[in-house]
């Protein structure tokens, strides 16, 4: 009987006009997912799918990757009658790199910076009227963020922003106090506990002054909305009102003496509600150095997205940072990506900001990149 040979495939150049040299991109088990790529032409592009993002980042291989149009495997080749074994392919397009996919942080520092250009100050505002300011749909900022569509969202919610006649909207932060002054007044008032803020009442004793969903979203930003026989109410927040009081009186003032502001704050949110430092946390610094010791307004989101300068603005600004302090401005908000550097790299880190020598210097600097290297790799595993 005799042997029969494996099928063996004779390569050719394609015949057609449109072979070409390309590059491929490698999904793997992500295939079956829908993906769209977003970016400006000066920004990097980068791949979403519905609930994530990725970096796009060119790969080399030492193996020609041929594109074959119509190619079968060895499997479905021995279901076929063939008279030979001599199996003749065309090569329509080869390629030596591929696009490989890396799971990284959403781009969404933009997505503030477009609605801080028009933020809301309420329906008689002057701006309403001018239809010349920028306003943006969903379809608008899923066009423009280089960011999933739920991560897009998710960071909507975290920015207290709202859908007012179609379009996304930041309130303007006094704006925001103003409706927040209402509530917290009207729960005095009413001798209601902050734990059960009925939402009918609210509207009906507050609609007259605002909207009434501009009353509504206010109790969603700084409370919880929970249903009780029937009835609708919202169990306030005090950390949230007592952070937004905070930056209300911090926002005036370049510093401000740390004892004097514990004690203006403290006056200046509900009866009932206590103040903390640590509700503070990514909004203000406390300078304990300095006599007497001074707090100043520090946002996390004015920081650089870029790990490499983050690291850089932080220790711009200070020497020595302990890990309670710096941890809010290097722990993402989004819960995918949990970033802690161990309390010995901190100290280290700290240690050497003391030394003035060159090569303390650079070895300060090769540390800080290693540092961030090995925390980006973790917040980007998965």
């Amino acid at each position: 009987m005799p042997r029969t040979l494996p099928n063996t495939r004779a390569i050719s150049e394609y015949s057609g006009s449109t072979y070409v040299e390309s590059t491929w991109l490698a999904l793997g088990f992500l295939l079956l997912e829908h993906f769209v790529i977003r970016g400006d032409k000066d920004e990097q592009a980068v791949l979403c799918s519905k609930d994530k993002t990725y970096d796009l980042k060119i790969a080399d291989t030492s193996n020609m990757l041929l594109f074959i149009p119509g190619c079968k495997t060895p499997d479905q080749l021995k279901g076929e009658e063939t008279q030979s074994n001599i199996v003749h392919t065309e090569i329509f397009g080869f390629s030596n790199n591929y696009w490989e996919l890396r799971r990284c942080r959403p781009k969404l520092k933009k997505l503030k910076k477009l609605l801080m250009e028009n933020t809301y100050e309420g329906p008689d505002s002057q701006k309403e009227e001018d239809p010349s300011r920028s306003k943006y749909t969903t379809e608008d900022l899923l066009n423009q963020i280089q960011a999933s569509e739920e991560e897009i969202m998710a960071q909507l919610q975290v920015l207290n922003a709202c859908e007012i006649g179609g379009y996304w909207r930041i309130l303007e932060f006094d704006y925001e106090i103003k409706l927040l002054n209402h509530v917290t007044q009207l729960v005095d008032s009413e001798s209601w506990s902050f734990n059960k803020v009925p939402l009918n009442v609210c509207l009906q004793e507050l609609g007259p002054l605002e909207p009434e969903e501009m009353i509504e979203h206010c109790l969603k930003c700084y409370g919880k909305k929970y249903v009780d026989k029937g009835e609708v109410y919202f169990e306030l927040n005090a950390d949230k009102v007592c952070r937004a009081t905070a930056e209300m009186l911090l926002q005036n003032a370049v510093k401000f003496n740390l004892a004097e502001f514990q004690e203006v704050w403290q006056q200046s949110v509900p009866e009932g509600m206590t103040t903390r430092l640590d509700q503070l946390k990514g909004l203000a610094l406390v300078d304990r150095s300095s006599r007497p010791e001074i707090i100043f307004l520090f946002k996390v989101d004015a920081l650089p997205e870029g790990t490499q300068d983050r690291f850089n603005s932080l220790f711009s600004l200070r020497e020595k940072w302990t890990e309670e302090d710096i941890a809010p401005y290097i722990q993402w908000s989004m819960r995918s990506f949990p970033l802690n550097i161990p309390a010995t790299i901190i100290s280290l880190l700290s240690s050497l900001q003391n030394h003035s020598s060159l090569g303390e210097r650079r070895y300060t600097h090769v540390l800080r990149r290693f540092v961030w290297r090995e925390a980006n790799y973790r917040c980007v595993a998965y």
